[in-house]
């Protein structure tokens, strides 16, 4: 009943296509129904009265009206469904506030950043420095710009009040533009399978006036803590139902790391695998930037194997600063400056450095 009773503009555009498009159709199954049972009842056999043709086989005026009458409706169907895809489009910024108003001039959306996490879900106000799981807020008559992305499995954002369901995905960013027009407590879920814990992955969506939500924002950096890489690590671990939690400050580029997936940053960001792909890449051509470094010289059944060299296709010859590790612990794998376009290396197993032994 939500969706027929939305309090957001985009929503209530889509309630309008649904009746449309379900009016159109009952333009042909309502006919068809009341004439089935019609000739049924007309054509029974105990009616001696109806007329018996058993050799009757065309009417060019009968299939004129079953053939045109449908493909009217298609072609209305198809026009109405063109235009709607396009001004219904979630990546398009919204026009106007609902039918009778548009967005008055210097309104600036509010962007809101939404992560779907196994089983929670998290939002960030990068230009108000806040966060919270499992709250969201709006204005009344301000326009929303959500990015939408997820921690791990496939979700799907979904405020039926407010517009419809956009997936949101492991290391891509959706988008969603909309407005809420009356205030109010709606209900938000994710309408995607996800796990063990999907059913309970739900949330409120506050719609408030402007000084109402001046004062939540307000009360959520009163009380809230800090969410830092440390604290999104320990946050994204699964848990089911978790409570209502405010944050007063956020770090700068934790939603950017969250959509590369390297929060920790022990882990390569993918805008820096697709820049190295972009660049010419790894690939089979440089299986030999690849060391493994064993316990041994003999078993390295289960060693590890680390990138030891990147090959740029601009460096016209292959140059190593140093036989050492320019960084790295005791223990850890070696990590090399250079610009070449393939360096080969050795390892006798036991030490964490390399040795340079060829280069093209």
């Amino acid at each position: 009943m939500v969706v027929l009773n939305p309090s957001g503009d985009v929503a209530a555009q889509q309630r309008d296509l649904l009746i449309v498009s379900t009016a159109l159709m009952l333009l042909i199954i309502v006919p068809v129904i009341v004439l089935t049972l019609l000739f049924a009842w007309r054509y029974r056999s105990s009616n001696k009265d109806a007329v018996y043709a058993p050799e009757w086989a065309h009417s060019t005026g009968l299939e004129v009206v079953i053939w045109s009458a449908p493909l009217v409706i298609i072609i209305a169907l198809g026009a109405i469904t063109w235009v709607s895809t396009h001004l219904l489009d979630p990546y398009r910024p919204i026009e106007r506030l609902d039918a009778s108003r548009p967005i008055p001039e210097g309104v600036k959306p509010l962007t809101v950043q939404v992560v779907a996490l196994d089983w929670k879900w998290l939002f960030v106000y990068p230009d108000l420095g806040v966060a919270t799981v499992n709250e969201l807020a709006a204005p009344v008559d301000t326009p929303i710009a959500f990015k939408i992305t997820a921690s791990s499995v496939m979700n799907s954002f979904y405020v039926p009040a407010l517009a419809g369901q956009i997936y949101a995905m492991p290391g891509m960013e959706t988008k969603l533009h909309a407005v809420i027009n009356k205030p109010g407590d709606y209900e938000g879920f994710s309408a995607n399978y996800s796990g063990q814990g999907f059913s309970g992955m739900r949330f409120k969506f506050r719609g408030l006036g402007r000084e109402d939500f001046d004062k939540w924002v307000a009360s959520v950096k009163a009380d809230g803590g800090g969410l830092e890489r440390q604290d999104y690590l320990a946050l994204e671990r699964p848990s089911e139902r978790e409570p209502v939690r405010h944050y007063a400050s956020v770090a700068s580029d934790l939603y950017d790391a969250i959509l590369n997936r390297c929060v920790d940053r022990s882990k390569m960001c993918q805008s820096d695998m697709m820049r190295i792909d972009a660049q010419g890449g790894l690939g089979v051509a440089g299986v030999e930037n690849v060391i493994t470094l064993g316990k041994d010289g003999r078993d390295r059944a289960f060693a590890k194997s680390y990138v030891a060299a990147v090959c740029t296709p601009e460096a016209p010859r292959a140059s190593v600063a140093s036989e050492a590790p320019v960084g790295g612990r005791s223990g850890e794998p070696p990590i090399f400056e250079m610009k070449a376009t393939r360096t080969s290396f050795v390892s006798d197993g036991r030490s964490p450095a390399a040795r340079a032994v060829s280069s093209e």
